[in-house]
């Protein structure tokens, strides 16, 4: 097979009736090195496992002040390690894009454009960093530092005043508390793990503060001190405050709560311009700064980790306080909400139905127009800039490539402006991913995408293509028609990949991610299977007897779960997985996760009994399905533990586990590397039990 091909040439250079469990197959010699090197490109006609090293993401796009040029930050793979970034700049009128700086281009990311376009600021390795518009002369401005502590919702670390004379930006600084390396370490902090992990293993307790830097002395002044974290600034147009979010409650580890505030330049003081129990994020000054935008929840019980709620676009008047919810007549997620230069717009993106389109809206209120792409297009707008004449620059991942830079132009036009995956496309085979509907087993209607494998068409022999089910996680994202390099390695090597968008997913209103409500591993669990059921009964070339499942985070607490539920899966590859309820809750680094999904902590109201009923390790003795169990070794999302005790509980039962753990890796996969070993695992794993069948 091609799988096992591959990894000689490395070394050398609804529900089934559940069955009584059979006597485990003994295990093959699974190779005991991964990849180690970056894989030599291939000219094959079909996406391959080593094009993850090549393949290129645009990203961040930054329209100059005089709407010519466009910076914005490519994604790079090709080193061993984590993914890195360079910046390019594209020209808008002839469309030719090129790597900013001369050469390979500059090495970092978040480029930001003075007022008047005559510098630039961005983030490299030590700090901001400051050059021409050529990215000439390049200099460190101002040293950065972070901190691990977990804030999944700051954004915009430095900005320029409205001048041009100063950048205000974030930084961490020391704290008081005892050093968590101590002997002992005296742990007092109810979020005492860090939001990353090797080489760290608890918070560092840092707090990030405020600070400007003069543009022309390098001069640093730093605005706000104490024990709290201040993030997400903005320049008030007249440059004499600063814009921040703040944490307000007595314990700001014990309840995740931001509200807006300003701090004055001259003197310090702080004001207080929001006092609620939800949550405002991701706010912006409008042009004539009597206005902040920003994405707001209502719910007093929000995660910092994943929200049923749908965050939506509001504003806050700064005279008098009062709030406005903008997008209420959007019933889905809305993304950071931006103003148009001229103030009369608010510009944001909407998830729906596995896409994600921009929007603008008026500022004053009012029905809502697309932006782009056209409706009919599928695709997902990550971010966007907005020009003075109305033109914005985008990213958007589609299904024939991941994200690239394009152009919307005030008449509705659209082009494409990078094409960092052309060469290597180019003469490839993409897999077509197509949506369909069905009803669930209480008549729900839900939506599901599949791949198609390359070759099929009307005369495709049934029964001959095998299916994996890749479960979403979340729970509240969605999937969709995008390109996706390891559905495409899939596709290339015959099979299908289906993924169901279950209730509680995104893009689907506020009352379908309700659903899932104290219901984990419930209904969703059964749209999956009822998914499975309906791409069978569509797609007869889909061969019922070579199934296989797998999912990340909460696809791979599903994962887990649904192989107890029946025996149809001849292969499972559960990735960061939850298989107990009850001990993630206490391991996991967002303690508010479970008391947002059921309403309460799970000491009360009989809500222990319920996470456990509902875990998967209860009835690991149904599972007949081999499972592939996969982490990060420092996830500290999902704590490993959750597998070691599965893989346990499902050796003692005698059904065939393997556990794959990832060196350096926390929650979600990022050394690209380890992304093509692991698809090259789940491969070989796949064709071992689906020969077996």
């Amino acid at each position: 097979m091609i799988a096992n091909s591959i990894w000689r040439a490395l070394l050398a250079g609804c529900s089934a009736a559940l069955l009584a469990v059979p006597a485990i197959a003994p295990a093959q010699d699974l190779p005991k090195s991964g990849i180690s090197t970056v894989l030599p490109r291939s000219n094959s006609t079909k996406v391959e496992i080593a094009d993850i090293f090549y393949l290129r993401s645009a990203s961040d796009p930054q329209i100059s002040p005089d709407g010519r040029t466009i910076l914005f930050t490519v994604q790079y793979s090709d080193r061993i390690g984590t993914p890195y970034s360079r910046i390019w700049v594209g020209d808008a009128a002839s469309g030719r894009t090129v790597p900013w700086g001369g050469g390979e281009g500059i090495e970092g990311a978040s480029p930001r454009w003075s007022p008047d376009g005559s510098r630039v600021a961005y983030r490299g390795v030590d700090g901001i960093m400051l050059a021409s518009p050529a990215g000439a002369g390049a200099r460190l401005l101002a040293p950065v530092d972070d901190t691990n502590h977990p804030l999944p919702r700051a954004s915009n670390d430095f900005v320029w005043s409205p001048d041009g004379s100063k950048i205000a930006f974030v930084s961490a600084v020391p704290s008081t508390e005892p050093p968590m390396e101590a002997d002992p370490i005296v742990i007092t902090r109810y979020w005492y793990r860090p939001a990353r992990g090797w080489p760290e293993r608890f918070n560092d307790n840092k707090r990030l503060h405020l600070f400007y830097v003069d543009v022309a002395s390098g001069k640093v002044t730093q605005l706000t001190d104490g024990d709290r974290y201040e993030h997400t600034i903005d320049w008030s147009p007249d440059g004499r405050s600063l814009l921040f979010l703040q944490n307000p409650e007595k314990d700001q580890d014990f309840t995740y709560n931001f509200d807006i505030y300003t701090v004055d330049i001259g003197n310090k003081a702080i004001e207080r311009l929001s006092d609620t129990r939800g949550v405002e994020y991701a706010t912006d000054f409008s042009p004539d700064g009597r206005t902040i935008a920003f994405s707001g929840l209502m719910r007093p019980v929000t995660s910092s980790e994943t929200n049923m709620e749908n965050p939506h676009v509001w504003t806050l008047d700064v005279a008098t306080g009062s709030r406005r919810e903008l997008g209420a007549a959007i019933d889905n997620v809305q993304g950071r909400p931006q103003w148009s230069p001229d103030g009369r717009w608010l510009y944001f993106t909407v998830q729906e139905r596995g896409s994600v389109g921009l929007y603008r809206m008026p500022a004053v209120g009012g029905p809502a127009e697309r932006v782009g792409p056209a409706a009919d297009t599928q695709g997902s707008v990550r971010d966007f800039s907005v020009a003075q004449n109305g033109t914005v620059a985008a990213s958007i991942a589609t299904p024939d490539d991941l994200s690239q830079i394009y152009i919307f132009s005030p008449d509705g036009s659209a082009t494409q402006l990078s094409t960092l995956n052309a060469d290597l496309l180019r003469g490839k085979a993409i897999a077509e991913t197509r949506a369909f509907t069905f009803k669930s087993y209480d008549g729900t209607e839900i939506e599901a995408f599949l791949t198609i494998p390359v070759g099929v068409n009307a005369q495709t022999p049934a029964r001959s293509h095998p299916m994996i089910v890749n479960i979403h996680g979340g729970p509240h994202g969605q999937q969709g028609p995008n390109f996706t390099h390891k559905a495409q390695v899939y596709a290339a090597q015959g099979y299908a990949v289906l993924m169901v968008n279950y209730r509680g997913s995104t893009g689907y209103g506020q009352a379908f991610a309700n659903m899932i409500a104290r219901d984990q591993n419930g209904g969703e669990a059964m749209d999956v299977l009822r998914g499975l059921d309906a791409a069978l009964a569509k797609y007869s070339w889909i061969d019922p007897e070579r199934l296989g499942v797998e999912g990340a985070s909460y696809g791979g607490q599903l994962t887990n779960w649904v192989i107890t539920q029946t025996t149809r899966f001849k292969a499972a590859i559960p990735w960061a997985s939850i298989s107990n309820l009850v001990s993630h809750n206490y391991m996991s680094v967002y303690h508010d996760y479970l008391e947002q999904e059921y309403f309460g902590k799970p000491h009360t109201g009989g809500i222990m009994d319920m996470l456990w009923n509902r875990s998967a390790i209860r009835f690991v003795d149904r599972v007949e399905t081999p499972v592939l169990l996969s982490h990060g070794d420092n996830d500290l999302l999902v704590n490993p533990a959750e597998i070691e005790q599965y893989y346990i509980a499902l050796r003692d039962v005698g059904t065939r586990a393997v556990m794959l753990r990832y060196p350096r890796e926390g929650h979600g996969m990022r050394e690209v590397q380890h992304l093509a070993d692991f698809t090259q695992r789940s491969i070989d794993w796949y064709e071992e039990h689906f020969a077996a069948r």
